[in-house]
């Protein structure tokens, strides 16, 4: 008769991520710099889950900024869009970072000015599909400066 035995299973299984702001003025010094833990949306596990199923799940393509706060895990856009572009580049970490992907979003001078408190990474072109959020204290963009936004997520530990 077989009999089971208690184990104990871990995972490292967990979705993380860090957005880092980097603001520079029309001299091309650097103005500002943040670095802000993001919120996870539910979107955001649930995407995660269906892009490694057969359903043909669409990839995140979009960054957006906005004038907003306060969102939460289970919201799907930001709370005060200002402006939405596609990603620069998406890639993938290399050796003991290759479970971080890293999303960038640059906004050249006289794109998405304004003073910015909250952005997200979104799979469509629109404010209803938010996968990773962040809100912080404003970094003002003025229409000559340059804002480099590099967003990067570890799925496990």
């Amino acid at each position: 008769m077989l009999q089971e035995k208690d184990q104990m299973l871990s995972s490292n299984v967990a979705i993380k991520g860090v957005c880092h702001i980097r603001l520079w003025g029309p001299d091309g010094e650097l103005k500002e710099e943040r670095i802000i833990h993001n919120t996870v949306t539910e979107l955001g596990d649930a995407h995660v889950a269906d892009a490694m199923s057969d359903i043909g799940e669409a990839v995140l393509g979009f960054i957006a900024t906005g004038t907003g706060s306060g969102q939460v895990a289970a919201d799907v856009g930001l709370d005060a869009s200002l402006n939405r572009k596609a990603l620069t580049s998406t890639t993938l970490g290399l050796g003991a970072a290759d479970n971080d992907v890293v999303f960038v979003g640059d906004w050249a001078a006289g794109v998405g000015s304004g003073a910015i408190t909250e952005a997200g990474i979104f799979v469509g072109d629109n404010n209803t599909s938010m996968n990773y959020y962040a809100d912080f204290a404003v970094v003002t963009k003025g229409a000559a400066d340059t804002l480099e936004i590099t967003w990067t997520v570890t799925y496990g530990t």
